[in-house]
């Protein structure tokens, strides 16, 4: 199994999220499986002619997100994302949901915002 990965420079969108969002597709998709070993950050860097700390800070943000996981000097492995995909999710949902019921946002309100937030995120 490859690591398929393009990096555009000449895209609007940064380095390293053009990197997480591939990666995090691919392992969300299946094309990278659960317990595929990533190259190091160094390598990676490397391969795509990218600085480390831009890789870094993609694993970084991918770590956050549950999708891999560093076993120290064992390396960066594609974590079961999934469910931890889902509670991450569903946790943030509880805190805006909460949080606009104390700013005393109406039910249609605080959806309305969530709707305009997902569209925009997702137009990128």
């Amino acid at each position: 199994m490859t690591l398929k990965i393009a990096v555009d420079p000449d895209s609007a969108t940064a380095p390293y999220e053009q990197l997480r969002a591939q990666l995090s597709e691919q392992a969300r998709s299946g094309a990278l499986p659960v317990g595929f070993r990533l190259p190091t950050v160094r390598g990676l860097a490397g391969e795509l002619g990218l600085a480390a700390n831009t890789v870094a800070k993609a694993y970084r943000a991918l770590e956050g997100d549950g999708v891999i996981e560093t076993r120290g000097r064992n390396g960066t492995f594609i974590a079961a994302a999934g469910d931890a995909a889902a509670r991450h999710a569903a946790s943030a949902a509880q805190e805006y949901a909460e949080q606009a019921r104390r700013l005393g946002l109406s039910q249609a309100d605080a959806l309305a915002r969530v709707e305009d937030a997902v569209r925009a995120a997702y137009a990128r």
